[in-house]
């Protein structure tokens, strides 16, 4: 992977040193994504600049350096991530006589746009990147993003220079880009715990939607407009979805089975592609023990599998992943964790995530992402199952008690919201010791009972603030692709609207956001074989009950992975990946917390209200109620505003 930014300057009399130094400094800030070489490209006719760090991972020679240009001199590439079967694109390029000088994908990339135009170029190549491109002959700069937003790009304004990057930090570094909160942004934030594209914490920022681009002149766009008008989508979600459902074909189990397992070997096959040591994540659950799974079956050698464990009882799957690892033979690793090794992760987060950021599993990502590198580059993860094979709990529990509730009059249904939501988080969970997070699941069913629609009983689920316009002062709730009536999709189950949403918004802005940043943080390149195009295409082809079966999810990939591992190693309810946030911000995170909800601080600053957080925390601190993640919202918010403004 790598961290890239770029200047383009409005000031005719902009001194071209200075720029490049601008350029330089800027890209510092993002040596971790890219430890193993540095570079910058200044147009020599325009004030036009890409900064550009490397992480090496195929082509570790001089060759693969960037920013780069093509072999005609049209276009110049400064590119993050890697495309995947570049080999195959490269073969087709050489059949037409192009020509390589080295052996990396950011060599392929361009030359297949010199040769078929960025349009046909995009449409061709697959994998997980993020780049600018400088089409010299156009004078067009071309901003673009993987379709699944597995890599970030953030573009805005930092007084008349147009400037991007690949993380928000390197923005502090121009004297020009002044921080102002966007609090439609902040707004959202504090419903979903995470900022959704294209909106930005800043004011005069965006950032680039999952499979869309940006094409503009330059010199023609005027410093300060809305950039938003630019981006338009080259691969679009529920089109994408549309197309792939009219091609659904009857088929047998076994069928199907078979075609899943072969089309998701050659998709790990295809990411086991390297240069540098190259390991894998293993939780123990479904999607990460699937992909381990096949990837030792591709091997010759033991893969190496990194796991990491909680004394906390309830929070530990490390225990599940050695069972695994033990089955396929993997060269396991596994590493106990104490409660202060992840606290001490808490005051990194506002760097580590330099935009407000609460998915509480950023803790134990980091973690294991620092502890694989310490032998791998590369990772593999199962990142992508959940989303793709109906996963989640409210993928199947969502629909059942939709069936329930639609014909249950509201009397019945608000007395059992207050019998519900009336026993505490730890009543609920002293009825399931084994079960951390059933307490706080009960009180999720007991609030979507009032809920009228679909929709409504959703963005309740997936909500941290169900009125955030009244918490942020000045606030209003912007329209999202969650809920612009144009992204809806029709003719649908319940339960595969659910799964859309969930690739639409959470996937992109919040899982793929969580592992990007947290492995960066640690140099340490993520792969995902469940998120290749191909298998988005082909679950869209399959009946509901291929994903869903018997009320519960991931029937498909459950499947292939008996073929390798035994079901009593990993058949058992669905854990997560968290850290328990609940006991800490009552114990050793209180006095943090108290700092940063201080009274007469959150009056001063202004953002949020008063009233209503401190009315929660004291509420929450007493013991009553479920509010450990709308109160981390906040804290993440209160944290990312002491370091960044």
């Amino acid at each position: 992977m790598c961290g890239i930014t770029g200047i383009y300057s409005a000031k005719d009399s902009q001194d071209r040193q200075a720029l490049d130094r601008l350029s330089s400094a800027m890209t510092a800030t993002l040596s971790h994504r890219g430890p193993d070489g540095t570079g910058t490209w200044q147009d020599p006719d325009l004030p036009l600049v890409f900064g550009h760090h490397r992480l090496a991972v195929l082509d570790l020679s001089e060759l693969g350096h960037q920013p780069m240009e093509s072999e005609s001199g049209r276009y110049v590439i400064c590119y993050n991530g890697e495309v995947f079967r570049y080999l195959e694109i490269r073969k087709e390029l050489e059949k037409s006589h192009v020509t390589f000088r080295g052996r990396s994908d950011t060599e392929v990339i361009l030359a297949a746009i010199d040769h078929w135009g960025l349009n046909l170029a995009l449409q061709k190549i697959e994998g997980m990147f993020a780049f600018a491109l400088w089409d010299r002959k156009d004078k067009q700069l071309h901003l673009v993003r993987d379709r699944l937003g597995k890599k970030p790009l953030y573009v805005g304004w930092a007084g008349q220079s147009l400037v991007f990057t690949s993380e928000l930090k390197a923005l502090h570094t121009h004297p020009d880009f002044k921080p102002v909160v966007n609090r439609k942004a902040l707004t959202a934030f504090m419903r979903y715990g995470y900022t959704p594209a294209p909106l930005c914490i800043y004011e005069g920022v965006w950032s680039l939607p999952a499979g869309f681009r940006m094409s503009i002149c330059a010199d023609l766009i005027s410093p300060g407009s809305d950039l938003e008008n630019f981006m338009e989508s080259y691969w679009h979600h529920l089109r994408a979805l549309e197309e792939q459902q009219q091609k659904y074909v009857k088929k047998s189990d076994e069928e199907t089975i078979n075609e899943f397992e072969k089309l998701l070997t050659t998709c790990t096959k295809d990411r086991m592609i390297s240069d540098v040591p190259l390991g894998a994540f293993l939780s123990g659950g479904v999607d990460s023990s699937s992909v381990v799974a096949l990837m030792q079956k591709i091997s010759s050698n033991p893969v190496k599998t990194y796991s990491i464990g909680f004394e906390e009882q309830g929070y530990d799957e490390a225990g599940h992943a050695k069972k695994i690892a033990a089955h396929l033979g993997t060269d396991h690793h596994e590493h106990y964790l104490s409660a202060k090794d992840a606290l001490d992760v808490i005051p990194k987060l506002p760097d580590i995530y330099d935009e407000p950021f609460a998915d509480i599993s950023q803790i134990p990502t980091y973690l294991i992402s620092k502890y694989a590198r310490e032998n791998v580059t590369v990772a593999l993860s199962g990142d992508g199952g959940d989303e793709m094979l109906g996963g989640y709990n409210r993928h199947f529990i969502g629909p059942k008690l939709w069936h329930s509730m639609r014909f249950m009059p509201q009397p019945v249904r608000r007395m059992l919201a207050s019998i519900i939501g009336g026993t505490s988080i730890e009543k609920w969970n002293s009825l399931a010791p084994s079960k951390p997070q059933f307490g706080e699941r009960m009180h999720k069913v007991g609030s979507i009972l009032g809920m009228n629609t679909q929709e409504d009983i959703y963005q309740k689920l997936i909500s941290q603030w169900d009125a955030p316009a009244d918490l942020v002062i000045g606030g209003s709730e912007p329209l999202t692709p969650l809920t612009d009536p144009e992204w809806q999709p029709e003719d649908m189950s319940f339960a595969a609207r659910m799964m859309y949403w969930d690739a639409l918004s959470y996937l992109s802005n919040d899982i793929l956001v969580k592992v990007d940043r947290a492995s960066m943080a640690t140099s340490l390149e993520i792969r995902a074989p469940l998120l290749d195009r191909r298998i988005y295409d082909y679950v869209w082809t399959l009946p509901e009950n291929m994903k869903i079966r018997n009320g519960q999810g991931k029937w498909l990939l459950k499947q292939v992975l008996h073929r390798h591992v035994p079901k009593e190693l990993f058949e058992r309810p669905k854990q997560g990946f968290s850290v328990p946030i609940d006991s800490w911000l009552r114990g050793e995170l209180r006095d943090w917390a108290e700092n940063l909800l201080d009274e007469k601080r959150l009056d001063e600053e202004g953002y949020l209200n008063t009233k209503i957080i401190r009315d929660i925390w004291e509420h929450y601190l007493d013991g009553h109620g479920n509010h450990a993640g709308q109160l981390w919202t906040v804290l993440m918010f209160q944290a990312w505003k002491e370091r960044w403004l």
